[in-house]
């Protein structure tokens, strides 16, 4: 059940929640394409720099670990991402951007990645 999964805000620091998405991720078997401010890599993959606005095909969801006040000058980027669907994690609730998604058609839905996993709600 391979979901293509952009972490926004990936690191490869094991102490935040961003990384735990990314190794449960990998266990249940979606590929994760890990964006973020951080350099260095996580589970085999490279962390490709927000700052260059990379460009990933096929995104299933994306997963947002940045807090709403970073978020605005990513909008654009995120929503050009194209995804089905955008998870805004505990502490990135944010109901403008969660508005802009769904006016776009894509599904902005409050809840946690790593719970989403576990009760095979993913």
């Amino acid at each position: 059940m391979n979901k293509k999964t952009v972490i926004i805000g990936a690191t490869n620091d094991p102490s935040r929640y961003a990384y735990l998405a990314a190794s449960m991720l990998t266990q249940y078997e979606n590929e994760i394409v890990p964006v973020g401010i951080k350099t260095g890599e996580v589970f085999g993959n490279k962390i490709l720099d927000i700052k260059q606005k990379p460009k990933i095909e096929n995104v299933d969801t994306v997963t947002l670990y940045i807090g709403p006040q970073r978020q605005p000058e990513w909008y654009d980027y995120i929503l050009g991402l194209n995804p089905k669907r955008i998870i805004f994690n505990p502490g990135t609730e944010n109901e403008e951007f969660e508005k802009m998604a769904e006016d776009k058609g894509i599904e902005a839905l409050e809840a946690c990645t790593l719970v989403m996993l576990r009760s095979r709600q993913f």
